[in-house]
């Protein structure tokens, strides 16, 4: 359990780190809109990584992956590769990226509506948020991982929506993915009891059809089986004595 806590000093830079992820969301966000193509949104986000925040796009070669930045388009639930694909109006979009500042990940993605988008595809975006809100309001010590995990599958469901089981939250810090696993389903009152000092992302996956998703041959691109639409927000969050620090919150966001 000790290993789950993170030092002061660890602490400080994981702050840096996931300030640093949130400013890169902001940055980009004018740039998505129809006529540009993911590859761009990713040269543009890596530029603004290494020239302007002098940090590293962790995502970049990591096992393999060939870009800098995840753009995962309609269908696809993550991990989509950066391409030559032009965006066109009522696609939606997850950029999903990490930041490597002094050691420490800060990692985050949002949600995007290139033009204009349907109805169904607003209230997916809005209900997958509204999961991660919820469960960042639960977070505190004391509180168990799997009641974070019920309470975005209840709410989820509720609106006629299924959660992705294939992939989870996790913890963060020297390494991008650490212990513990962070699920988005689950039983009120069981898995790990969360102490301060903690630092993980919870990052829920929702289709607008049934959950079950596949892997492209290219080895990292997901998509939904049936090809409904889906979307995830993230956010990397610490643990205080008194609640929950949200290290990867945006200007103006409100949760």
């Amino acid at each position: 359990m000790s290993s789950l806590i993170k030092s002061p000093k660890a602490i400080q830079k994981m702050r840096i780190a996931g300030r640093l992820a949130a400013q890169v969301l902001e940055m980009i966000a004018p740039h998505v809109k129809p006529g540009i193509t993911t590859q761009a949104l990713n040269d543009l986000c890596h530029n603004y990584i290494v020239e302007h925040q002098k940090a590293i796009p962790a995502c970049l070669n990591y096992h393999g992956f060939p870009k800098s930045i995840c753009t995962s388009v309609n269908h696809q639930v993550c991990h989509g590769i950066p391409s030559d694909r032009v965006l066109q109006s009522g696609d939606i979009i997850n950029i999903d990226l990490t930041i490597l500042k002094e050691g420490y990940h800060g990692d985050t993605s949002q949600m995007f509506i290139v033009g204009q988008g349907s109805i169904l595809a607003k209230r997916l975006i809005k209900v997958t948020q509204a999961c991660l809100y919820r469960a960042i309001r639960l977070v505190k010590p004391g509180v168990q991982l799997g009641t974070i995990g019920s309470v975005i599958q209840e709410y989820a469901e509720s609106e006629g929506f299924s959660v992705v089981r294939d992939y989870c939250g996790h913890g963060i810090g020297e390494a991008l993915h650490e212990e513990p696993s962070v699920l988005h389903f689950g039983r009120p009152n069981t898995g790990l009891t969360l102490q301060a000092g903690m630092i993980f992302t919870i990052e829920p996956m929702l289709n607008a059809g049934k959950a079950a998703v596949k892997c492209l041959a290219d080895g990292w691109t997901v998509v939904t089986r049936d090809h409904s639409l889906s979307a995830q927000w993230e956010h990397t969050l610490l643990i205080t004595e008194e609640g929950v620090d949200v290290l990867t919150q945006r200007k103006n966001e409100i949760i």
